[in-house]
């Protein structure tokens, strides 16, 4: 069967492409720019928006499952055009879904719900990834400087994410259900930062920041004012949710979470000079 991957050129779309061509799936990357789609040889590309669902009536062609996002843009807005796209693939003919949810309900969320598909809600708690944004201040000062360094996060390796994604979209076997995956371990920012230094062999440090200290820095770095005070409020107020370990890798895939070492010895380089 074909297999739709919509958000196909992101970090993690682009490795559910990878998973599903590794397993011999017949793959459809839907993109809005094709020249930039890098994905594997074999792999179909369509041109398509999901804020626009007039544009996707060939992307859901043959397509028997589908992988969505949703939220659209970097800002996570919810994907307000959700029960149109939800309406195409069920006329189209596809029967499985997984969807990349935030956590939320928005209308995409609704919609498939209701849709009669079969259908499996994936929530990372944070990405491991995210920690590439440390990438330049590890690299020309050794140091991380953040507020609020009590917070703990069960990060998801984006490897595990998308492996967890590529089974379900293939198996089936958790309809119904919304999977929070996690990490084997909920890690302090500066625990991170220890993995860091130990897999590239620098000494590193972290540095707390208070709220005016943090304004300060950011300033000076160019951030809105809007940004800050929305960054300061999301980790004041970081719930305890986000340092729950769950078993969902264990469950979809048979073998524990991938730890922050591992993930951080795999991308050594990026915080190396």
């Amino acid at each position: 069967m074909t297999i739709l991957v919509t958000g196909a050129t992101g970090r993690l779309g682009r490795l559910v492409v990878e998973r599903l061509r590794q397993g011999g799936e017949e793959v459809r990357a839907l993109t809005r720019t094709p020249a930039a789609a890098g994905v594997p040889d074999g792999v179909e590309v369509v041109v398509g928006d999901l804020t626009r669902p007039q544009t996707l009536a060939k992307a859901f062609d043959g397509a028997r499952a589908v992988h969505l996002l949703g939220t659209t843009g970097h800002d996570h807005t919810p994907l307000e055009t959700g029960p149109q796209i939800v309406a195409l693939a069920a006329e189209a003919g596809v029967r499985r879904l997984t969807v990349l949810s935030a956590g939320g309900e928005g209308p995409l969320e609704g919609a498939v719900r209701e849709s009669g598909l079969e259908w499996t809600f994936v929530w990372p708690i944070d990405f491991m990834a995210n920690t590439l944004g440390w990438a330049e201040a590890i690299r020309t000062a050794g140091e991380v400087r953040e507020p609020y360094a009590g917070r703990r996060t069960a990060s998801a390796d984006e490897a595990d994410v998308a492996d967890v994604i590529a089974a379900v979209l293939t198996g089936g076997g958790h309809a119904g259900r919304r999977l929070v995956v996690s990490g084997p371990e909920a890690l302090t920012p500066a625990d991170k930062v220890s993995a860091i230094a130990a897999a590239t062999g620098r000494a590193l440090r972290f540095t707390e920041l208070t709220d005016g200290q943090a304004r300060r820095q950011w300033r000076a770095e160019g951030w809105p004012e809007e940004g800050i005070e929305f960054m300061l409020h999301m980790w004041a107020t970081v719930p305890d949710t986000v340092a729950e370990v769950t078993t969902a890798v264990e469950e979809v895939l048979g073998r524990p979470p991938h730890t922050f070492a591992r993930w951080a010895a795999a991308h050594a380089d990026a915080f190396r000079p």
